[in-house]
């Protein structure tokens, strides 16, 4: 009787130790299961229910609520375990790369009219195009290809106005005539250049190089008497004008305007390469300025590039170890350190601006003073030759 006592006690605790963990699991966020996987616990779950003592007493109307009370269970830890975080646009996954620019755009070889045996036969057309040409660009070099091929056999001249000319109708040029020029020598749709050309076509200049055809773009261009009038008006009157496109996006005023809108960078540019800052007409101070500017940038960018690095080892730590909280918190951290940084750099770059300038006072008084006392000294010896 003891035995069976024992025995007795010994599977009404076993009976209760699976009433706990059944308890236990319920309460428990569960894993992500398959659907096969999930089929097998509910059945191991009916066979233990089976097998517990007084388990057949149950009716089935308390089956149906247990079963709906598992069911609502499982439809809560699914909506609130079973998804993952995305893997961007929190704070510990370090920022993507900005991304790069878009291509250049590309542009297709004109087409060039054919010619046929009667045409082969002809002489060539002669076709005029002028300009400035300052900068030569592939803008300049397509409105010559389109007068190159405005006809099967097409002679191209291309006039070039002088510096004289252009300062006085338009404004300062970057190349001079002579560069100009002989830049337009080596462009392969040019066959002769006429240097010095007119700013106003007339009759006489046409005669003159036996011209059939101008070939420019329909803008007008105000002629040497400042009214406005167009300097193409007397040739598309006499029915020898030829129009041409321009190219969008490239213009030698583009080119002038990216120069100065980078101006900073490309004066260190230059001063990297061996130019001095008389050179480049920049200032003793506006030099000092711009190389600690330069050095702050370097290294902020290094700075920028070490975080970076430093975020994408910490996302691949946490991927693999399951520490998000710990990284959020590590880029936080990180992020205060980098603002810190952002502020001594503007500082330390105010406090070196300040010490040029001051630097630059001193050296402008010491220099007043030494004048000062030259010229006292330059006195007190001319009085003393007098006497």
């Amino acid at each position: 009787m003891q035995w069976e006592a024992i025995d007795h006690r010994e599977q009404e605790d076993e009976n209760e130790n699976e009433n706990e963990n059944e308890m236990m699991a319920r309460r428990r966020p569960k894993k992500l299961l398959s659907a096969s996987d999930q089929t097998l616990e509910e059945d191991e779950k009916e066979e233990e229910e089976e097998d517990q003592p007084g388990s057949s007493t149950t009716t089935t109307d308390e089956q149906e609520q247990q079963h709906s009370e598992l069911q609502e269970d499982e439809d809560d830890d699914a909506g609130e375990t079973f998804i993952s975080p995305p893997p961007s646009s929190s704070s510990s996954s370090p920022s993507p790369p900005s991304s790069p620019p878009p291509p250049p755009k590309r542009y297709a070889p004109l087409p060039c009219p054919v010619a046929d045996d009667a045409t082969k036969l002809e002489e060539s057309v002669r076709v005029y195009a002028d300009g400035i040409y300052d900068l030569f660009h592939f803008g300049h070099a397509r409105s010559l290809e389109q007068a190159k091929k405005s006809f099967p056999n097409t002679y191209l001249l291309v006039g070039c106005c002088s510096d004289a000319l252009t300062n006085k109708y338009k404004g300062k040029t970057v190349m001079n005539e002579a560069e100009r020029y002989e830049s337009l020598r080596h462009c392969k749709w040019v066959d002769e250049v006429i240097e010095d050309a007119p700013w106003v076509i007339t009759n006489e200049f046409l005669e003159e190089h036996q011209i059939d055809y101008v070939a420019h773009d329909s803008l007008p261009y105000a002629d040497s008497s400042g009214t406005g009038n167009d300097v193409y008006a007397f040739v598309k009157a006499a029915g020898k004008f030829k129009e041409t496109k321009r190219t969008d996006g490239v213009s030698t005023s583009d080119l002038i305007m990216r120069i100065l809108k980078d101006y900073n960078q490309y004066v260190m540019r230059n001063l990297a390469r061996g130019y001095t800052r008389k050179d480049l007409g920049v200032s003793y101070v506006k030099e000092k300025q711009l190389q600690v500017n330069m050095r702050i940038t370097k290294l902020r960018q290094k700075v920028k590039e070490q975080q970076e690095r430093v975020g994408q080892r910490l996302n691949t730590v946490a991927n693999a170890a399951d520490l998000i909280d710990w990284v959020e918190n590590a880029d936080r951290w990180v992020s205060g350190f980098l603002e810190k940084f952002e502020e001594g750099c503007h500082l330390m770059e105010s406090a070196i601006k300040s010490q040029i300038q001051k630097g630059l006072l001193m050296q402008q008084n010491q220099f007043i003073l030494r004048s000062n006392n030259n010229l006292v000294n330059g006195r007190v010896e001319a009085s003393r030759q007098i006497h």
